[in-house]
């Protein structure tokens, strides 16, 4: 296996952080996404989607999606498990981490894309529609932090899937100055003791 990666972009970033949670030593390959690398038609080859990660397996094939790359590598190794383990966990932990992608790491997605300098040259950017992203985005910190004043984990007691997508999407909207409020302190605790896991700077 192989992984078609970024050191700059987030869902990469997702994907090697589970992959240092499960132990897993996968050779990469650098994408140079700011040349626009994965819009050559070798890459597209690959993702016509035209993003990074991509995995490519022993036979040819690839994964790309960050979530789907993770499932493949949660059903090859699932130990630690990450998406949870009896029905009720695996359920729960879906539920988390559906709700961080669609309000958190999307809405923060959506910001950078239409608010950014970077992105100014790359997309036609609706600067109303980023301002809309940003507010949903810190709404749903306060959700968290709510839900973070009653479990040690976002899905739970047990580290998983749900606080890697987390942990991604509030890394990665400090660049558009989305943070954990002051007050927010079941999150900002939550989110010291995510940052100190070895994964975390993967």
């Amino acid at each position: 296996m192989k992984l078609y990666d970024s050191k700059n972009a987030p869902n990469p970033r997702r994907t090697r952080i589970f992959i240092s949670e499960k132990g897993l030593d996968i050779p990469t390959e650098e994408v140079d996404i700011g040349s626009l690398q994965t819009r050559t038609p070798e890459f597209l080859a690959k993702n016509p989607m035209g993003r990074v990660p991509v995995l490519e397996l022993d036979d040819g094939s690839h994964i790309a999606e960050s979530i789907a790359i993770c499932r493949y590598l949660e059903a090859l190794h699932p130990d630690p498990p990450l998406f949870g383990t009896t029905p009720e966990e695996v359920a729960n932990v879906e539920m988390w981490v559906q709700r961080v992608e669609y309000n958190l790491a999307e809405r923060v997605f959506g910001c950078f894309q239409n608010t950014h300098d970077y992105m100014k040259e790359r997309m036609e950017q609706v600067p109303a529609f980023g301002e809309v992203a940003r507010k949903g985005a810190i709404d749903f910190l306060a959700v968290l932090d709510e839900r973070l004043g009653r479990t040690k984990f976002i899905a739970g007691d047990r580290y998983t899937m749900a606080d890697i997508s987390a942990q991604m999407a509030i890394d990665f909207g400090k660049v558009v100055k989305i943070r954990i409020a002051d007050d927010q302190k079941n999150l900002q605790r939550w989110h010291v003791e995510v940052s100190v896991r070895p994964s975390a700077s993967a």
